[in-house]
């Protein structure tokens, strides 16, 4: 289902235009959209914005002058899909948006969330001329990206420093884990998951002695701290994981400042990149080079393409440690904007060939650092809009 949108707004959109198309993202669709609309107004060369994504969402399509709805087929969108079938035929992803990509002459494609299903077929995109950004250039890539544990074997095997963990799938091996490593700080976190679903901080090696609070988990839960004892208990008799195990890693905890880092790259290179790290509520924006000298070669390790994030975080003696790379745009890619460089900008005009290839060099001179608040806002939608 396509639907123009802003038509009032985009007035240099012609059909003959070349088209960039963001897929849905995780949460930063809209902000990007927004840059891509400023970028436009400013280039000799004019071209159109594409956004889709599987839900209704006009506060993301309001910045894009077309839209489509991505089919889905998952247990968790039946619903939304069978309002769907009466406008287009069930198919795959991939395949719907690389048709619609066809007609629409787009020129570059961000997948957002659904990299893997995209890269099974770039050998699809590249023949149709449309340059396929996934975050890497194979699915093996991007499976290791996704499986911290793996991810992080990966970093030892290239010398790039790195969180320490060891993989637990059941409670003896958890048990057996604190037994040999329970002298430290230590904390949990899947081996795949996003937004620090299931990290947590437990309260072992502290120096006074002191467990965290039985209810201090449920009260602070910002804080991500729990007792330990409740930790086991509670993963040793969850029916969730008996029925759907979760493997998860146990890690120590480092106490360091910890970065953000957004990329743009390409098969390895990094071309841009702006550091963020935060304080309380506040972001800092900049450019650290000791950050910088450990996410260089972690991308070319990888070779990550396209708009990435990194997480990093130092340890006691102030060595800047990988946790993971995220193969999309971060949520706070939109802070970059301060700085004045926008990384949105600075990749998407370079991948229409509107600007030559960016120097890292170059960039981190123009970086300006900066201190972010992020607020919130509301967007009025209709009434029959449900997620």
């Amino acid at each position: 289902m396509k639907t123009p949108a802003n038509d009032n707004d985009h007035k240099t959109s012609t059909a003959a235009s070349p088209a960039v198309w963001l897929a849905e993202g995780q949460s930063s669709q809209r902000d990007m959209l927004a840059s891509l609309q400023t970028l436009k107004n400013h280039a000799d060369t004019s071209f159109n914005i594409i956004a889709s994504h599987r839900h209704n969402r006009p506060e993301i399509f309001e910045f894009a002058d077309s839209v489509y709805r991505e089919p889905s087929t998952s247990t968790a969108e039946n619903d939304e899909q069978a309002v769907l079938a009466s406008v287009e035929p069930l198919m795959p992803r991939w395949q719907f948006v690389l048709e619609q990509a066809q007609k629409n002459k787009v020129k570059v494609l961000l997948t957002g969330r659904n990299g893997i299903d995209y890269e099974a077929h770039r050998e699809a995109f590249d023949a149709a001329g449309i340059r396929l950004l996934t975050g890497a250039a194979s699915v093996a890539a991007l499976e290791v990206i996704d499986d911290k544990f793996a991810f992080m074997q990966q970093c030892h095997e290239h010398d790039i420093p790195v969180a320490e963990a060891w993989r637990f799938d059941n409670i003896a091996e958890l048990e057996a884990l604190l037994a040999t490593y329970g002298h430290q700080p230590l904390c949990v976190k899947p081996v795949t998951g996003i937004f620090a679903q299931g990290f947590w901080r437990l309260d072992l090696a502290k120096n006074d002695g002191e467990q965290y609070d039985s209810f201090e988990h449920l009260y602070f839960t910002e804080e991500k701290k729990i007792n330990t004892a409740q930790f086991i208990n509670a993963y040793a008799n969850s029916v969730m994981v008996q029925e759907r195990p979760i493997p998860m890693l146990l890690m120590p905890y480092l106490s360091g400042q910890e970065y953000s880092i957004d990329v743009v790259c390409e098969y390895g290179e990094v071309l841009a990149a702006v550091t963020r790290y935060k304080t309380g509520k506040i972001q800092h924006i900049g450019y650290e080079q000791a950050v910088m000298d450990v996410v260089i070669p972690l991308i070319k390790a990888f070779g990550c393409d396209g708009i990435v994030s990194v997480q990093t975080k130092a340890d006691d003696d102030g060595q800047h440690r990988v946790l993971e790379i995220n193969s999309r745009p971060s949520g706070g890619i939109d802070y970059t904007t301060h700085s004045g460089v926008d990384l949105t900008q600075v990749g998407f005009a370079y991948w229409l060939g509107l600007t030559d290839k960016p120097i890292l060099a170059d960039i981190a001179q123009q970086i300006t650092p900066c201190q972010v608040r992020s607020i919130m806002i509301g967007v009025k939608v209709e009434e029959d809009i449900t997620e």
